[in-house]
């Protein structure tokens, strides 16, 4: 994923885009009261009871004496989700930032968690980057700083100081690879790379190696230069490891991208946007998975389909975390509870309508709580996934710099 949410913005459907301006203008007015906004078919009732909250009930024993929301590092601990619940409320406001209402459905988040528990949503600098969402934390005291953040990972791991530990009820439904185990951040929602391409013209492809073939001829595409846009890099990455390469070194990568050029089947043309595919310049496209699904570029599950290679599922996630100086620390630990909620309404589900694949996935399918359908058109994962540290990301970039050009040229 690119330095910001913005960049991805950019690649999402239009219909994505409408809904979330909606949405989130409706949240922006202020829902000062549940039941002062109108309401839509299937939205949630005005006055959902405590009992109503789309987050699981805590599977562990109430403390006999809770501690402060401020210092909670779980529902539990603060004396369960209905005391959780009336603090919030009481509370009144969630201070948000850097969330775009038109990425990843957030204006519909944003809209529904407002108006479930009558708690006005405050944006702050809705398309603003990782590093201003830090800033923002570092520089900002009382009631206007962030709540909460939503940041890249590695952005979140070498801030974590900043961070209120907090573990969701759905915590173990939570890869382990995808939080610190503290609960300091936590991975929301994200994707794997993966190649998708056009089984009419090329049949079925299984394989990295298949796309040596000379039927591949000027077809294959990467979403920009490697040494310049992430998610190019992330695609020289799943190469990498497909052929046995480690995250360390991503020289096999390199090499097979090489052999790409050399038999004249890698093209220049970066594959950013759903046209290049209705042009037919890049039948076959080495891209975010969320972004190269048949319903996101716009054709047929029967003229577009997408995998990715076994044992390479090499993913890139967005984390959350709650600043641990909140000025709204119970609405902030309300707000994981509700974005970590497998429920039809609950953030996961939402994610998962927005367009991208949300971390409880795979326990979600395994619950049957997922909404299937939204699900069907994502690749199947085949081993673990793995998550490039800050310092593989660099050395990959600095090996990229010197070898990518003389490689394809």
């Amino acid at each position: 994923m690119g330095a910001s949410k913005v960049e991805t913005l950019k690649s999402m459907p239009r219909s994505y885009l409408l809904a979330g301006l909606a949405a989130l203008a409706l949240v922006v007015v202020g829902c000062g009261s549940a039941t002062s906004q109108s309401r839509s078919p299937g939205d949630p009732p005005p006055s959902a009871s405590p009992s109503a909250s789309p987050s699981p009930s805590p599977s562990r024993s109430t403390p006999a004496t809770p501690v402060s929301w401020s210092v909670a590092t779980s529902a539990t601990a603060g004396g369960g989700m209905k005391p959780l619940i009336a603090a919030a409320k009481a509370e009144g406001t969630l201070n948000v930032i850097a969330l775009p209402p038109s990425f990843a459905n957030y204006g519909k988040i944003l809209y529904t968690f407002s108006r479930l528990y009558g708690i006005k949503i405050n944006p702050i600098n809705p398309f603003g980057s990782s590093q201003q969402e830090i800033a923002q934390v570092k520089q900002t005291n009382g009631d206007q700083a962030a709540d909460v953040v939503d940041v890249q990972t590695p952005v979140a791991i070498a801030n974590a100081s900043l961070f209120a530990p907090y573990q969701v009820t759905t915590w173990s439904s939570i890869p382990a690879s995808q939080k610190a185990p503290n609960g300091a951040w936590v991975q929301d929602y994200g994707g794997y790379m993966s190649i998708g391409y056009d089984p009419t013209r090329f049949g079925k492809i299984t394989s990295l190696n298949q796309l040596l073939s000379h039927k591949f001829s000027h077809s294959i595409a990467l979403d920009g230069n490697p040494t310049q846009a992430p998610s190019a890099l992330y695609g020289v990455m799943m190469a990498n490891l497909a052929l046995g390469g480690t995250p360390g070194n991503i020289s096999a990568g390199v090499s097979f991208f090489h052999k790409l050029a050399a038999a004249g089947n890698l093209v220049s043309v970066p594959a950013t946007t759903p046209l290049t595919i209705k042009s037919g310049s890049t039948p076959v496209v080495i891209n975010w998975d969320y972004l190269n699904t048949a319903p996101v570029v716009g054709r047929s599950s029967s003229s577009w389909k997408t995998f990715i290679p076994s044992d390479a599922a090499i993913g890139s996630f967005y984390a959350q975390a709650i600043n641990k100086n909140a000025p709204h620390p119970a609405a902030a630990r309300l707000w994981e509870e509700y974005l970590y909620s497998q429920t039809a309404k609950g953030g996961q589900n939402l994610w998962l309508k927005g367009g991208v694949r949300p971390v409880e996935q795979a326990a979600m399918a395994a619950n049957h709580k997922i909404d299937s359908k939204l699900a069907a058109p994502y690749p199947t994962l085949t081993g673990p996934a793995t998550f490039l540290t800050p310092a593989e990301v660099n050395a990959a970039t600095k090996y990229l710099k010197s070898h990518w050009r003389r490689a394809v040229s």
